[in-house]
């Protein structure tokens, strides 16, 4: 039986800990979720590896310390709401819930939205809601949030999601750019949003979330 509260351990220690992610609530949310109940059973071996885990075609489980930077630079409050676009198995949402008041977490995928919502009951983690809709859609009725993650790289970001942002709020989101991503923060302000590049991370480009190409006559 493999020890995964040691490759927990060291999964922190190796990949979060240098990348200069050193708020104790992450470090205790990612210390305590155990990563490997949240990936299809035959990759529960490679659930704590250094890399994007693939978990469906452009779908992955982003590698820890993309995850653990993104929530670094949210600064995530205790009293805060979160939308975390793109669920997968459940994965990201717990640890995020570890940290705020509430997550509503968005599954396209009906068998992964079906399995997050039992991992996380199983778990007792209970102020995540998983809903089955499109990506590209969130769910407006339980918004406002305070803050937006998207697990996956976009080209492009709708207004149906920054529409969901509450003012004040804060997103992060890896931006395809070439063969490169970057992630950035955006902060809401006056109804508009505001980008400020954070660090570079890759990430295939979510369902629906591609650049639409301008056709000219």
């Amino acid at each position: 039986m493999p020890d995964f509260k040691t490759r927990r351990l060291m999964m922190v220690d190796t990949q979060v800990r240098p990348s200069d992610v050193t708020k104790f609530p992450i470090i205790d949310a990612m210390l305590k979720v155990p990563r490997e109940l949240y990936v299809p059973n035959e990759k529960t071996e490679a659930a704590y590896m250094g890399e994007n885990l693939p978990l469906a075609p452009r779908r992955v489980l982003l590698e820890p310390r993309t995850l653990a930077k993104m929530l670094d630079a949210l600064m995530l409050r205790p009293e805060d709401l979160v939308l975390d676009l793109g669920c997968g198995y459940g994965y990201s949402s717990a640890v995020i819930a570890e940290m705020v008041e509430a997550v509503v977490a968005i599954e396209e995928d009906p068998d992964m939205a079906r399995e997050a919502e039992r991992t996380l009951a199983a778990e007792g983690v209970d102020n995540v809601a998983v809903i089955e809709a499109a990506l590209t859609e969130g769910a407006p009725k339980h918004g406002p949030y305070d803050v937006v993650v998207i697990e996956g790289a976009v080209e492009q970001l709708g207004d149906a999601i920054l529409a969901q942002l509450k003012e004040g709020g804060r997103i992060a989101a890896i931006f395809a750019e070439g063969a490169l991503g970057v992630v950035r923060i955006g902060y809401k302000r006056n109804g508009s949003v505001t980008w400020r590049f954070d660090f570079n991370a890759g990430a295939p480009v979510l369902p629906g979330f591609e650049k639409t190409a301008d056709f000219a006559l």
